[in-house]
């Protein structure tokens, strides 16, 4: 992942430092690398969402962190694969149980700066919202199946009704047969 332009050193560090402020004001989990997909830092949201320290995230390679738990296949192509060859992805959603933390969903944008052999990764977690959605989505099943199901019992209940009516309107009809046989017999007298 080298970069192909020579940019002068003292250009790199003041890009350095200007993304090294950038990414300790967002509020997103952040990671910088270089060109090695070395950690060079992190910032403080990473650190809080991911439970770990400076000292044990700094000069390391992202899949050596936590006990090599950064080492997610999809991440590892990502980085090597599509990354060098577009210079930016972005909205990669990568699944992934840590030990420490649990099940995590994670929505990842990177971008590597010509200026500086940089790769900035944007780490969003994504996990209560992706619960959420499952929520939500088993509530609308289990809403629509009881819909159907007092569809059903309303419609068997409509049947039944209906040939109660019947036999209602049938009798009334037979009653007024009888009414009007009983009024010609006592005609006939």
């Amino acid at each position: 992942m080298k970069n192909k332009k020579s940019v002068p050193k003292k250009d790199k560090d003041i890009a350095r430092h200007y993304i090294i402020t950038f990414s300790d004001t967002a509020r997103e989990p952040f990671l910088i690398l270089d060109p090695e997909l070395r950690v060079i830092g992190a910032n403080p949201s990473f650190y809080s969402n991911f439970k770990t320290t400076r000292k044990s995230t700094e000069n390391k390679l992202i899949y050596a962190l936590g006990n090599k738990q950064w080492d997610i296949p999809k991440l590892r192509k990502l980085l090597e694969n599509i990354l060098p060859k577009k210079k930016v992805f972005n909205d990669y959603e990568v699944s992934h149980v840590f030990p420490k933390i649990g099940p995590k969903i994670m929505m990842l944008n990177a971008r590597q700066l010509d200026q500086s052999d940089l790769i900035l990764l944007a780490i969003e977690d994504i996990t209560l919202e992706r619960m959420i959605e499952k929520r939500l989505a088993n509530y609308t099943k289990d809403l629509e199946k009881g819909i159907a199901s007092k569809t059903k019992e309303l419609n068997a209940r409509i049947a039944e009704l209906s040939d109660m009516n019947d036999i209602m309107v049938g009798r009334e009809l037979k009653m007024i047969e009888l009414k009007k046989e009983i009024a010609e017999l006592k005609k006939g007298k």
